[in-house]
């Protein structure tokens, strides 16, 4: 019998953030659907691992360890695709951190530039990078990992990460008008609560985590693996007439007042 193509063969794709979370289960997610994966983040050793889960399961993976605050980690992980598998299709650009939760007057300048910097500025970063390279290729799909946090919705204590978070729907919309016409489109992906090391920093006590929940629709937040198929729509063909969205997978949470 003759086995069904898979959304994502022929693919190369860039994950940051891959180390953990919605990056992590994003590339595994990919490199199920057939594309060859550059998984990069801070921790080797996490990355070594999910190269060889996937492996294991006949698919193609390689790593790059590096700091997405960096600009010569974007390049790096641009090389790495297209040394390794010979060029690049989609980019899932997932790395991002909360910072430091309180009032904004209490925030120093150094932490407000660390959380724009890792989150906002890698992202410019990361496209700087791999737009040159999905031009070569005649298309490609960008996806920022962004949040309903600064978006639908406020939160107190986070001015940073919601500035952040915004920035990165203004970066996708911008760059779909850019490069529409040329075959890329970019998105952003706005995830409402979702089962990370994130969200156990926002959320720590039992109490918290049961109001969390209930904020939802679905009164319950997401596993990383359901955020990992949105951003699959996204990167596959299955969105390929979809550039320059917000798309909310959030559980409802920018809805309910119940």
């Amino acid at each position: 019998m003759k086995r069904t193509s898979r959304s994502c063969d022929g693919k190369v794709a860039i994950v940051t953030g891959a180390s953990a979370g919605i990056g992590r289960a994003t590339a595994l997610r990919l490199a199920s659907e057939g594309a060859a994966v550059v998984a990069g983040a801070r921790r080797r050793a996490e990355l070594d691992v999910l190269v060889a889960e996937i492996t294991d399961s006949a698919g193609r993976a390689a790593a790059v360890d590096g700091d997405v605050t960096e600009e010569t980690f974007a390049r790096e992980l641009v090389e790495c695709a297209l040394a390794e598998f010979g060029g690049l299709d989609i980019a899932i650009n997932a790395a991002g951190t909360l910072g430091p939760m309180g009032p904004l007057p209490d925030l120093d300048r150094d932490q407000w530039d660390s959380v724009l910097s890792t989150n906002l500025t890698s992202a410019f970063l990361g496209a700087k990078y791999q737009i040159p390279a999905m031009l070569d290729r005649g298309a490609g799909s960008i996806v920022f990992v962004s949040s309903f946090v600064g978006h639908t919705a406020a939160m107190p204590g986070v001015a940073a990460y919601a500035a952040s978070k915004a920035g990165m729907i203004g970066l996708a919309k911008s760059l779909a008008v850019e490069y529409g016409a040329q075959g890329i489109r970019a998105n952003a992906l706005l995830p409402g609560g979702t089962q990370t090391a994130m969200a156990d920093v926002m959320a720590d006590t039992d109490e918290m985590r049961e109001f969390v929940r209930d904020m939802h629709a679905l009164k319950r937040i997401a596993e990383p693996d359901e955020q990992a198929e949105a951003a699959l729509f996204l990167a596959s063909d299955a969105s390929s007439f979809i550039t320059g969205t917000a798309m909310l997978v959030d559980g409802g949470v920018s809805i309910s007042k119940t």
